[in-house]
């Protein structure tokens, strides 16, 4: 099967940057497909949101905190054997509250200058992301 075959799931990724060149994860719950993996914050984009609309839904959701913009950092593929997605990467450097898992999900900060996190398995879609982060910032 192709990806023309399959519908494209829109997402919005969020990567929270902090002053101290750390990115948080988030380790997907129990009962989601990859549940265990290690991901960035975010979710499906809904009929009539923007991507930065569902960015600020998502994050309020999962993590509790607020936020009032975001830079495009990349736009990626993935074909994952549960769904088709297109991930709509941006890059948060300040929100308000303190980020915590809400829905029982473990979070944790990494830091930029480490090749790799400290948690794994990290979902497959999640390396280009880093890569491209790393990229721009180092």
């Amino acid at each position: 099967m192709t990806k023309l075959d399959r519908p494209v799931t829109e997402v919005a990724a969020g990567i929270l940057l902090d002053s101290k060149g750390r990115y948080l994860l988030g380790q997907r719950p129990e009962g989601k497909p990859y549940a265990g993996y290690w991901e960035v914050p975010g979710g499906k984009i809904e009929a009539g949101e923007s991507v930065f609309e569902a960015l600020k839904r998502e994050l309020q959701e999962e993590l509790g905190i607020d936020i009032q913009d975001s830079e495009e950092l990349l736009v990626l593929e993935h074909d994952y054997p549960h769904a088709y997605v297109r991930l709509h990467v941006s890059i948060i450097r300040t929100w308000q509250g303190t980020p915590r898992g809400r829905e029982g999900q473990a979070l944790s900060w990494e830091s930029l200058s480490c090749v790799k996190p400290s948690v794994e398995p990290l979902l497959p879609a999640a390396w280009p992301m880093l890569e491209k982060l790393r990229s721009l910032t180092i």
